[in-house]
């Protein structure tokens, strides 16, 4: 039985049922689910990044919370959430292990193969190396 899913959030609609699906599992189990939304800093390095965690974490956790309690209105009962920097795929894998996650649920967007092969696919990723068991919801 599932007791905590993690579910990589990034606002997308594929996200959003992935989140669904993850509350309605938890639901069934009596289970928790941890959401993390990744940021990625692409300019500015190290410095930019403590910048921004410290200007905008707390605020914009409160806003994910809301976003998440906009789509399951009891969801506050049900979710831990953070936000990390880095990259997806190894901050979703890194968390199964620091937070005994059993499930992950993640939200498939379809991309043509041009961006695949650009910006990877974080469902791949965590398909690959996950050692738990990974739902990908379309």
């Amino acid at each position: 039985m599932v007791k905590y899913s993690l579910v990589g959030y990034d606002g997308s609609d594929a996200a959003r049922r992935a989140f669904q699906f993850a509350i309605d599992l938890a639901r069934c189990g009596h289970g928790r689910v941890r959401v993390v939304s990744v940021l990625q800093i692409t300019e500015g390095g190290a410095d930019a990044c403590a910048l921004m965690m410290a200007d905008s974490g707390s605020r914009r956790a409160q806003e994910l919370l809301d976003e998440l309690t906009a789509i399951v209105p009891d969801a506050a009962a049900l979710v831990d959430v953070e936000l990390i920097h880095g990259s997806p795929g190894d901050v979703l894998l890194s968390q199964v292990d620091q937070h005994a996650v059993d499930h992950i649920v993640i939200g498939h967007t379809e991309r043509g193969a041009l961006a695949r092969w650009l910006l990877g696919s974080v469902s791949e990723n965590v398909l690959a190396r996950a050692h738990v068991p990974v739902t990908v919801v379309r």
